[in-house]
């Protein structure tokens, strides 16, 4: 499963250096189906872990769409994120990023990546990834959660789109070559329902 947000544009980024992206807990519990052949441990990030998260990531990515190492140190290292780890049998099996901004009084929490090693995918890592993702933004105080996703990435809309994420539009140029991405967002506080989500505002998507 690869569900990165990739390399944002200039507003993106802008926005990152605020204190910032393409994962903490739904409410509702796994697929009753899903089965694994020993257990997955979810647990947070540790500096030790650099090496075989950025493994994985050039396993999942190739250039241009592969965050350097630099960038990856910078979002893994930012106070104001979340990194998820799993890990089975002792090795890394995936990993998710989300980071949070203060605006105007609110947090917004934004999905860097999320990332599970082939061999691991369709075992429901993913899935938990992004709850565990979902769980550290609201425990920062996040009310919204918003991430940009590949257009053509059937598989991370799909999952998006069953954990309770709504399409705002598109951001076209988002990727490298072009690629355009659908922007996502999902309540995780009690907000006015006709309010736009101010981070979707913010980018002029509204």
């Amino acid at each position: 499963m690869l569900l990165k947000c990739g390399r944002p544009t200039l507003a993106a980024s802008l926005f990152l250096r605020l204190g910032w992206e393409i994962l903490i807990s739904r409410s509702f519990p796994a697929d009753p189906q899903i089965r694994y052949s020993c257990p997955v441990l979810y647990r947070l990030y540790k500096p030790e872990d650099f090496a075989a998260l950025y493994a994985i990531e050039e396993a999942c990515f190739q250039p241009p769409f592969r965050f350097g190492r630099w960038y990856m140190r910078q979002i893994v290292d930012n106070p104001d994120s979340a990194t998820w780890i799993a890990e089975k049998d002792g090795r890394m099996a995936g990993f998710a990023i989300v980071e949070w901004v203060q605006d105007e009084g609110a947090t917004f929490a934004y999905i860097q990546t999320i990332e599970v090693a082939a061999g691991e995918r369709r075992q429901g890592v993913g899935d938990e990834l992004l709850r565990r993702v979902e769980a550290s933004a609201r425990a920062a105080g996040a009310r919204t959660i918003w991430l940009h996703v590949d257009v053509e990435n059937s598989a991370a809309i799909r999952l998006y789109e069953q954990s309770g994420y709504a399409s705002q539009g598109r951001a076209e140029h988002y990727y490298a070559r072009n690629r355009a991405a659908v922007v996502y967002t999902k309540k995780l506080a009690q907000s006015d329902p006709g309010a736009a989500s101010p981070a979707i505002a913010f980018f002029g998507l509204v």
